[in-house]
């Protein structure tokens, strides 16, 4: 993203690092690749995939808004981590592994259906939704997104279809400016349960159960992904929430619950925001242990 911006590669160098430890050296690892780009146009209309690569520089960096840039490797990278959102649905739908994390730069949930915005390009988990529903038969799928920014561009892929439930918890106000409470979507199956600057562990687990949680049991999803961004961390630089490492295995055990009871187990988180090095290492540790059932 350029010089200085907190969207950088060593976001994904923490996790691989914190990942090398030896409670770790069981999991699967795969190399994401390229994402189909049919399974990308479920998402995102064609004008806009080739806006995108026509916009993509052979050197240099090119500005699309004021946080969201490309330089040569950027499109590849977003393919990839589409194409990993991806593989980790097949895998996760055809049983070969219980759950997946998907450590992926850039991210996706800010991504609307035709505008790059937020650091994203690709809105990954609208992707894996929609790869789930039709390569592997999904009726109905649950997102739950406790990145600290709403994820508008999820929110906008799904305002108006019944199969996909998209619920957020996040800082308002804060960028992008949505997530009240009142957006419901048309199907009433957007759930926004915005956290006031300074909220802590406490204030979080509180409104997963009683405005979201018992919204996805209802909902008796096929598949629940999760939106996996660790920048609610008290440490992170870009916002103002108190969360902890203990606070994210809390949500992700919960979640789990949820996947076998209406599921079958079947979750994939996708790395979102996260930005202060230290903890978002921690933080991914504690989630993926917990996905592990340590």
């Amino acid at each position: 993203m350029g010089p200085e911006h907190p969207e950088r590669p060593d976001r994904i160098r923490a996790i691989e690092r914190i990942l090398e430890h030896e409670r770790f050296q069981v999991l699967l690892r795969e190399q994401a690749p390229y994402g189909e780009r049919d399974a990308i146009l479920r998402a995102h209309p064609e004008a806009y995939v080739a806006a995108l690569e026509r916009a993509a520089p052979t050197e240099g960096i090119v500005e699309l808004d004021g946080d969201t840039t490309m330089m040569p490797a950027t499109l590849e990278a977003a393919m990839r981590a589409a194409g990993g959102a991806t593989l980790a649905v097949d895998e996760v739908m055809q049983k070969i592994v219980a759950n997946a994390f998907v450590a992926m730069r850039p991210p996706g949930h800010h991504a609307e259906r035709a505008t790059p915005m937020g650091f994203c390009f690709f809105n990954n988990a609208a992707i894996a939704a929609r790869h789930a529903q039709k390569a592997h038969g999904a009726e109905r799928v649950a997102i739950m997104d406790f990145d600290v920014h709403h994820g508008n561009g999820t929110q906008d892929i799904f305002w108006s279809d019944p199969t996909v439930m998209y619920c957020s918890t996040h800082e308002m106000p804060l960028y992008p400016g949505t997530g009240a409470a009142s957006e419901r979507g048309e199907y009433d199956t957007i759930v926004n349960a915005p956290l006031p600057a300074g909220a802590n562990g406490d204030v979080f687990r509180e409104a997963m159960e009683i405005a979201i949680l018992p919204r996805i049991e209802e909902f008796a999803p096929d598949l629940v992904i999760i939106s996996a961004g660790f920048d609610a961390h008290r440490l992170d630089p870009l916002a103002n929430l108190r969360l902890v490492e203990a606070d994210f295995a809390w949500a992700t055990k919960k979640l789990m619950g949820i996947a076998d009871r209406k599921a079958n187990g079947r979750v994939v988180s996708l790395l979102e925001g996260g930005y202060d090095l230290e903890a978002l290492a921690r933080s991914a540790a504690a989630h993926v242990m917990t996905l592990m059932g340590t």
